[in-house]
């Protein structure tokens, strides 16, 4: 299904967002909409011709060189893109010509953009230029382009010039020294090394061209070697342009040019490497994805920022994390936040836990960091840093320099005092362990981060004799509107969950390892005084609720500032802070996110003080109108969506959820050029799955209690939780029950961890009678004809028994024990399919039955190939007169092979053409015959019919009426592990 966006040329599919108009005016924006990756470098949605205002960039994991004023950012890598086109001696440029047609398309199901324009040059040959570019999602060194050329109404020459740019900036900043390029058998290559860290990186890269003549050569311009050819195309000629690239840095291998040179040369073709890029997709879709019905932009909008995680997710290193703004864009310098383990980190730790125990680790190596930055502020312990990258200093810039030449600089103050984040990173550390049961990894890793971030804690917190309490004074909490705090209730008590936690890790260690207790005393310096000081700090620190109304003060003092009514500054398009001044922000009570209602929310899963429904109301009437939601922060609105579904305020969530979810597509802030808001993406996981969801944590594994929102019919997910998989089918209650609510379809159906427990289904198998179109009808009236004019007894109930049948043994079958020679038997087969023919003469797309052509779409938006495999030998004539043979990537008919159904031979011949195992097939039937063809060829098979037709199918369905994909790729997720 598609949405087009009312405010803006994009068109939204399930799987594909389509952009329908270049708007130069959007050209920084939509280069962070359509960024690609594969969890070891992101690079952004730029043109492969250039552009006079663009910024191509290409992030990689870890990347970071030295910089003035903010330390340390990710560099610009070389770009991989530049791929010139020059026809009849003018260069393809979006800025010249005419462009008479425009589309551009990102496939996040496989992580595939593509771009397909019609240009008339300046001199008038108007041509047809198709782009697309992947990075292998199956071996992240592996970058692939392909661009296809048609003329259009004439003869054109053609020049092709396809570089690797050693140039790339940060903004003006060049990060990059030189050392070294040339060429290879199979193309060229570069080396350079940042200016400051010294980290090489080796890229290689070839071309080839496909329908025309064409010499390659290759030119060596310092920085930026380049593959150039020229040739002739004819009119409406295709010619095809393949670009392959490797990447590799020192980070990983100690010769990375050479392992690029290597590498390239051992790549196969493109549409392989593309190929197993899709199916490594396939694998984490399986696991990640979300499945909506009802609400067509949502539906695709969750998965884009599930995908936008997915590409910035370290597969394969834990010494990096995801930056703020993923690796998408300059914002925030590619350093690392709060935002990766409170917001982002859940998405991971549910579905793909390796990646999660990745993030976490990163935290581990940078713990001497933290430890550094303790010392340095006259703490013990494990600070850890507000901004965080390579080495886990602090590097959050001391200073922002101003727009305006005659401002002031200002002064950041998150470095010194916004210091809730070590007991943020301890939070995601104990989350994962209670999802995961993960206990190596907490013994080894988990334990030391929580522990000696406790002990900074304990050196932190100031006591109080006149009042006998703790206190934790010149804060900044996480509403950053307020500079300078003392006793932020949601620092404080963060700190004081961190302890409690501590001391269960630490008396859990040493009861379950002793030795590993041990080892962390010596280390840490653990005593008894000090666990009795944490015990001591956890009774007696400062927090500021009232526990008749429920209400929590901010942080000390907050309710003698000035109070605001935000309706009294609409309409607006600018922060709070902007339009009252930093000093005015401070004076107000004024939120620029969730602060208590974040604590709260932290709090949920296990209902730990301060959090009860009571306690959520209240402060939700007090705090969220007082919260700049709409130009605040961008981690505030999903985390509103959620406690609003809590409370029962279904259009305040989903208002406050589309508001997180568009943030990018729509750049619902203007500054979606800085690149993707990365906890924002999590946050949208988070409200989908724990606020319309309604998911709670139990021993017993998680449980549905869902808040669907009024127009969503169903919502589909999957949780992985202590070693099982946990699938969710939550859908509305029909409209004759008694009560309007939600209904859970299926709920916590647990799936063991397992090889079974994941099919990999690539493609599909139809019959054509009876399951895309009714032409069995057109079989049983050729049939009556001939039985008629033979003189033979034959009726509808005769027929049933044909189904699936070849032709020939259905003849034997209607004429039993009648003796017939040879040379009758064939005429009368003759005979009849001339009949059937003549029947068939006018059947059209009508006559594709109910649900078939939205299937089939379907399958192949998500990649799933197509074959048809029928009995029939005039198979090819029907598919093309239903209109669907642009759909079929293979056809299996009567001609194919002499065994008809049951023997699997059809369906065997059918999985061949499309390049695929058995396994990987499923088969659509209507007649016990065909299953039983597919189950004996090793396939899945749907049944569509009766039970006692076709009940032996895997999956059994009255017809293809309402079949999604995402429904039948559950249903057999389920079979499989029944099976198992």
């Amino acid at each position: 299904m598609n949405t087009k966006c009312p405010s803006r040329d994009f068109i939204y599919q399930d799987w594909i967002l389509t952009e329908s108009k270049f708007n130069l005016e959007q050209l920084h924006s939509r280069s962070t909409v359509f960024t690609i990756g594969n969890g070891y470098l992101g690079t952004r949605g730029s043109l492969e011709e250039g552009h006079a205002l663009g910024l191509p960039a290409t992030f990689i994991h870890g990347v970071y060189d030295d910089v003035p004023v903010v330390y340390t950012e990710l560099a610009n890598c070389p770009d991989w893109l530049p791929l010139i086109i020059v026809v009849n001696g003018d260069r393809f440029r979006m800025d010249q010509g005419e462009v008479l047609q425009y589309k551009r398309q990102l496939d996040v199901s496989q992580g595939l953009l593509s771009r397909s324009l019609r240009w008339r040059s300046p001199s008038g040959s108007v041509i047809d230029i198709y782009f697309e570019r992947f990075a292998s999602l199956a071996d992240p060194h592996i970058l692939g382009q392909r661009c296809q050329l048609t003329p259009h109404d004439s003869d054109c020459t053609i020049e092709i010039q396809a570089s690797i740019n050693g140039y790339a900036e940060n903004q003006g900043f060049n990060h990059w020294e030189g050392l070294d390029q040339g060429k290879t058998a199979q193309g060229i290559w570069l080396q350079s090394r940042t200016r400051g860290t010294q980290i090489e990186i080796g890229m290689a890269a070839k071309m080839t061209i496909s329908g025309a003549e064409a010499a390659l050569q290759v030119s060596i311009v310092p920085g930026y070697p380049t593959i150039s050819a020229g040739f002739l195309a004819k009119s409406q000629q295709t010619i095809t342009v393949e670009k392959l690239v490797t990447v590799y840095t020192s980070r990983e291998i100690n010769q990375p040019v050479t392992a690029a040179k290597e590498k390239l040369a051992q790549l196969s073709d493109y549409t392989t490497l593309l190929t197993a890029n899709k199916q490594a997709w396939d694998e984490v879709w399986q696991k990640s994805d979300i499945y909506i019905e009802g609400d067509p932009t949502a539906a695709f909008a969750v998965r884009y920022n599930l995908f936008q995680l997915l590409i910035a997710a370290p597969f394969h290193d834990d010494k990096v994390s995801i930056p703020a703004k993923t690796l998408s864009g300059f914002g925030y310098r590619g350093h690392i936040f709060w935002d990766t383990e409170i917001f982002i980190l859940p998405f991971f730790t549910f579905t793909q836990p390796n990646i999660a125990k990745n993030l976490l680790t990163y935290r581990y190596h940078t713990i001497n960091g933290a430890r550094r930055k303790a010392s340095h502020y006259g703490f013990k312990g494990a600070m850890y840093a507000w901004e965080s990258a390579d080495t886990g200093d602090e590097v959050t810039p001391r200073w922002a320099l101003p727009d305006d030449y005659y401002g002031e600089d200002v002064r950041i103050w998150c470095r010194d005092r916004e210091i809730h984040n070590s007991a943020d990173i301890a939070y995601a550390v104990w989350q994962y362990w209670q999802v995961t049961g993960d206990d190596e990894w907490i013994r080894d890793y988990g334990a030391e981060i929580i522990l000696d971030s406790a002990i900074f804690w304990s050196s932190r917190v100031e006591y109080n004799a006149g009042g006998d309490r703790y206190e934790i004074r010149g804060v900044i909490g996480a509403d950053e509107y307020h500079e300078f705090v003392h006793n932020n209730t949601f620092t404080n008590r963060m700190v004081q969950w961190h302890l409690e936690k501590a001391l269960k890790v630490y008396d859990w260690l040493r009861r379950t390892f002793p030795q590993r207790a041990t080892e962390l005393e010596n280390q840490l310096q653990l005593t008894s005084d000090l666990e009795i000081h944490w015990q001591d700090i956890i009774k007696k620190v400062c927090i500021f609720y009232d526990s008749k109304t429920g209400l929590i003060e901010q942080f000390e003092g907050f309710f003698q500032l000035k109070d605001i009514n935000l309706q009294d500054y609409e309409p607006r398009q600018r922060s709070m802070q902007t339009i009252l001044g930093i000093e005015g922000a401070n004076q107000y009570q004024v939120l620029k996110q969730p602060d208590v209602l974040m604590l709260l929310y932290l709090m949920r899963p296990s209902a730990e003080f301060p959090y009860n429904e009571k306690v959520l109301a209240t402060n939700w009437d007090y705090y969220a109108p007082r919260t700049d939601i709409t130009y605040g922060s961008s981690l505030g609105p999903a985390i509103h969506a959620i406690l609003a579904s809590d409370l029962g305020k279904s259009t305040t969530a989903y208002e406050r959820f589309m508001q997180a979810l568009m943030v990018d597509l729509e750049d619902k802030r203007g500054n979606a050029n800085d690149g993707i808001h990365g906890a924002s993406a999590g946050g949208i996981w988070q409200a989908v799955i724990f606020g319309f969801g309604g998911i709670q944590l139990t021993e017993q594994g998680p449980i549905a209690n869902p808040h669907l929102p009024p127009t969503w019919t169903r919502l589909k997910f999957q949780l992985h939780w202590r070693g099982e998989w946990y699938q969710f089918d939550l859908a509305r209650a029909d409209k004759g029950d008694k009560e309007d609510k939600e209904k859970i379809l299926t709920y916590h159906s647990a799936l063991p961890v397992g090889e079974r427990s994941r099919t990999n289904i690539r493609g599909f198998i139809f019959d054509l009678d009876g399951v895309l179109t009714d032409t069995a009808e057109y079989h049983y009236q050729a049939w009556q004809k001939l039985a008629d004019e033979e003189g033979i007894p034959f009726n509808r109930k005769a027929n049933e028994a044909l189904r699936g049948v070849s032709r020939r043994a259905s003849l034997m079958l209607i004429i039993g024990d009648r003796h017939y020679s040879e040379a009758q038997i064939e005429e009368m087969m003759e005979r009849k399919n001339r009949y059937y023919v003549e029947l068939i003469e006018h059947i059209t797309s009508k006559d594709l039955l109910p649900g078939a052509i939205a299937l089939l779409d379907e399958l192949r938006q998500a990649g799933i190939k197509i074959g048809i495999g029928s009995g029939s030998k005039n198979a090819k004539t029907v598919i093309e007169r239903l209109g669907i043979a642009d759909k079929v990537d293979a056809i299996a008919d009567g001609y194919s092979v002499q065994k008809p159904k049951p023997a699997p031979d059809l369906f065997l011949f059918a999985a061949h053409q499309l390049g695929l195992e058995p396994q990987q097939c499923v088969v659509v039937e209507d007649a016990a015959a065909g299953i039983e063809a597919a189950k004996a060829g090793g396939m899945w098979a749907i049944g569509l019919g009766p039970v006692e037709r076709v009940g032996a199918a895997d999956i059994v369905l009255p017809n293809l009426a309402g079949v999604r994909w995402a429904d039948l790729r559950f249903k057999f997720q389920e079979v499989a592990n029944t099976n198992s």
